[in-house]
């Protein structure tokens, strides 16, 4: 897979995403969000790892602290058919490979369990620069929130119909950054270097209410 050519500039803020090519499905089930999230993890350095001897090698590979790390991740969301991520390179070009580690080693991944071949998402990843401070940190309402499309999928044009359910459901939701924004406890968070980005939430309950007024508009 050919690498982006781009300038991401260290300490600069950056939206990523990508879905699948031809608007497919890219997670199909609850190991595929696994392994997709663990590759957020494990692809995350200047390193070369072999995932398969890693996994052999770790009986929780979470707990393994990865050095030399190319990007701070500082939310995530995974969607049936696309993905979110809002980053920062900490080295040169970091972003640019990581993308590729990750992209390339999840297509592996994807298409040997399917027996498929072919690209696997819909070209190179798109990206967005967040050049605002208001923005940055509307993003990490914005991108914890696109779960919601799965159980009410008009709910940004309609408003919310059921608010206690929607908020349990994104609670629930174990394939986002967003329970470790809640403080929630759970083998993923070492994904997410919150100390690479600004300190909108002095804590958790900050971080609800945040997130709590951009769900009570109804959109986003």
């Amino acid at each position: 897979m050919a690498q982006r050519k781009y300038n991401f500039a260290l300490g600069e803020y950056y939206h990523v995403y990508n879905r699948g090519t031809d608007k497919r499905a890219i997670f199909l089930d609850d190991s595929d969000y696994d392994r997709f999230q663990l590759l957020l993890h494990l692809t995350n350095t200047t390193q070369r790892i072999n995932v398969r001897d890693f996994l052999v090698e770790h009986a929780n590979p979470f707990s393994v602290e990865m050095d030399d790390s190319l990007v701070a991740i500082g939310a995530y969301c995974l969607m049936p058919n696309h993905y979110h991520i809002l980053a920062t390179p900490l080295v040169e070009d970091g972003l640019s490979l990581f993308m590729q580690k990750l992209s390339t080693g999840y297509s592996m991944y994807f298409n040997k369990k399917n027996s498929r071949s072919g690209s696997l998402f819909e070209g190179k990843f798109k990206s967005q620069y967040v050049d605002e401070d208001k923005y940055l940190k509307y993003l990490f309402s914005y991108i914890h929130l696109n779960p919601i499309k799965l159980i009410q999928p008009d709910w940004r044009e309609s408003g919310i119909r059921n608010l206690t359910q929607t908020q349990k459901y994104l609670d629930s939701y174990k394939y986002s950054s967003y329970q470790d924004m809640r403080g929630v406890g759970r083998k993923e968070k070492v994904i997410i270097m919150q100390d690479q980005f600004p300190k909108y939430f002095e804590d958790v309950a900050q971080a609800k209410e945040e997130i709590d007024h951009w769900l009570s508009l109804g959109k986003t």
